[in-house]
């Protein structure tokens, strides 16, 4: 089951801990499920969260409005079972119902796993990007 996180459901965040890179901070929880542009859903199986998807809505003046696929995660021991291909279809279906004419995402391309469930969900590989970050 994936379940869509509203805003005030930060406890269900708290409990998926475990599937984080770092442990979730209150506050920006809060301000994350409180933003109408940005989404999280988690995958459970029976009641414990196996899996999350977070995705920001991205509007251009001239180019409308986009779904940016910020991080997928499923539990390790349940990888390769489809979850992380249904989180992916979730969020793409909710960009298509808010409007969205496109998703993308970044990605190791080394992070095999990640660019099958992608390309298996209709995601494109296009090889001329470069990703360059600034340290804040």
């Amino acid at each position: 089951m994936i379940r869509r996180l509203l805003p005030g459901q930060d406890a269900e965040v708290i409990r998926a801990s475990s599937l984080f890179d770092h442990s979730p901070q209150p506050d920006a929880t809060t301000k994350f499920l409180a933003s109408d542009t940005h989404h999280m859903s988690i995958a459970y199986e029976g009641d414990e969260p196996v899996g999350f998807t977070t995705g920001i809505e991205m509007t251009h003046p001239d180019k409308g409005t986009e779904m940016f696929l910020y991080e997928l995660e499923v539990a390790e021991a349940l990888r390769r079972r489809g979850i992380g291909f249904a989180l992916v279809r979730h969020l793409k279906e909710l960009a298509r119902e808010r409007g969205c004419y496109g998703m993308w995402i970044l990605t190791d391309s080394e992070n095999t796993a990640a660019l099958s469930t992608y390309m298996k969900s209709g995601g494109i590989r296009t090889d001329d990007q470069a990703m360059l970050s600034w340290d804040l």
